[in-house]
């Protein structure tokens, strides 16, 4: 099977990487790619994820057979929709079920309708209705952008202070762009958190393992949120008593919603979730694989990925058996300094050579600067292994992370833990 992969970062790879595994596979493109990747498939790094056309023409001539969709920006454009136009197979759901990360508010009203438990919320799209808006919630409270923002769009704001100049970056200033012309307030859930990884073709619904990512920039979960520092599965914090309400209160809920708003749904589906007191809450849908819950999730599956990944795309999961091992999987982010604000690229990297056979890096924000491998994003590198405990797993990685050097590298030192 030739297969088009869609995307650059640590998700990307990691999902490359399950999918080179597989006896079903004959080739694998991915649009752009990086240098980790390219080791094993061939990039096509002159089309950008954003080119739904280009993307759409590329699997027409080289006569790819299935696509999946990694990020979510291109599944919100339509890509999906297009590619079944062309007669080709995607993982990945169309744009109307896209919304449901496209849209904050579409999000939070599929919730209420069909009675999957949430914080309470209301929208604005004026900022001064937003102002007076805050009335209406405790302290701290909940600020978020309704469009696309890279993970950056969510705020937690301790004070009066904090919401006014967040409504006023987000609406007046536009520092997410049009993310930010319309916003959620809604109240703060206190719990801890859990990422929920399902696949589903709208019919079944398969949860993957349990998995536990860690967004807040700083050790002890303090400073701004990022796209993730590192992610460990199974969740050290979520027992097994959970899965039971999860599937009864959020999964077959959501189904059933899928199925009576019409919404073609063939993919991942990713549900961040707030634990408290044997309750979920649902924090937000995300569209597809998260990052960096997938680079722990691909270690730890026995299945063919690819397999249940074009048996998802052509409705026919239910027949699908996915299994798991019992090891712990522990992903690191190395990440530049100054991440999730500003930072510089270009900085070499030197270490990958030293790595035991045992680690796996995911390759996320790099390029190749004549040969030399060099930094090109805020999230730089996903440094991964299997364990048989917690502490043998973060053991492998945290002794890896220090054989690899780049000016201004920077992790937690506390992921799993916290």
């Amino acid at each position: 099977m030739k297969v088009l992969l869609i995307g650059s970062g640590g998700r990307e790879s990691a999902i490359a990487y399950g999918l080179k595994k597989s006896p079903l596979l004959s080739e694998l493109y991915v649009i752009p790619g990086n240098p980790g990747i390219s080791e094993f498939a061939t990039c096509i790094d002159n089309i950008k994820v954003e080119e739904t056309d280009k993307i759409v023409e590329f699997a027409l001539s080289h006569d790819i057979d299935f696509t999946v969709v990694g990020p979510e920006v291109p599944l919100c454009l339509g890509l999906s929709d297009e590619l079944i136009k062309a007669g080709k197979k995607v993982f990945g759901p169309v744009r109307a079920s896209a919304m449901l990360e496209g849209s904050k508010a579409f999000s939070k009203d599929f919730m209420y309708r069909h009675h999957i438990p949430t914080a309470r919320y209301y929208e604005y799209d004026n900022y001064d209705n937003a102002v007076n808006g805050l009335k209406d919630f405790d302290y701290p409270l909940v600020i978020k952008a309704d469009g696309l923002a890279a993970g950056k769009g969510v705020v937690i704001a301790e004070d009066e202070k904090t919401a006014i100049t967040t409504l006023d970056e987000m609406m007046n200033q536009g520092i997410l762009k049009d993310a930010g012309s319309k916003v959620i307030i809604e109240e703060f859930l206190d719990g801890f958190e859990c990422s929920l990884l399902c696949f589903t073709d709208g019919e079944t619904i398969k949860p993957m393992v349990s998995v536990k990512d860690h967004k807040q920039i700083f050790d002890g979960n303090r400073g701004p949120n990022t796209g993730g520092m590192g992610s460990v599965s199974p969740n050290p914090f979520l027992g097994n008593d959970m899965d039971e309400v999860l599937m009864e209160d959020i999964l077959k809920p959501f189904i059933k919603g899928l199925k009576e708003d019409h919404l073609d749904y063939r993919g991942c589906i990713f549900i961040g979730l707030m634990i408290k007191d044997g309750k979920a809450k649902v924090l937000e849908f995300n569209v597809r694989f998260g990052d960096p819950e997938t680079q722990s999730i691909v270690l730890r599956l026995e299945s063919d990925l690819l397999e249940i990944m074009y048996k998802t795309a052509i409705k026919e999961l239910k027949d699908v058996e996915i299994k798991w091992n019992d090891k712990t999987a522990v992903c690191l982010v190395l990440a530049s300094e100054g991440y999730p604000g500003s930072y510089q690229k270009g900085m070499e990297i030197t270490g990958l050579d030293k790595l035991d056979d045992e680690i796996v890096i995911f390759h996320a924000g790099t390029k190749m600067d004549n040969g030399v491998l060099k930094t090109n994003g805020g999230r730089v590198l996903n440094v991964c292994a299997l364990g048989d405990n917690l502490e043998d797993a973060r053991d492998k990685v945290y002794a890896a992370s220090e054989k690899i050097e780049f000016n201004g590298k920077y992790c937690r030192k506390d992921i799993g833990l916290n």
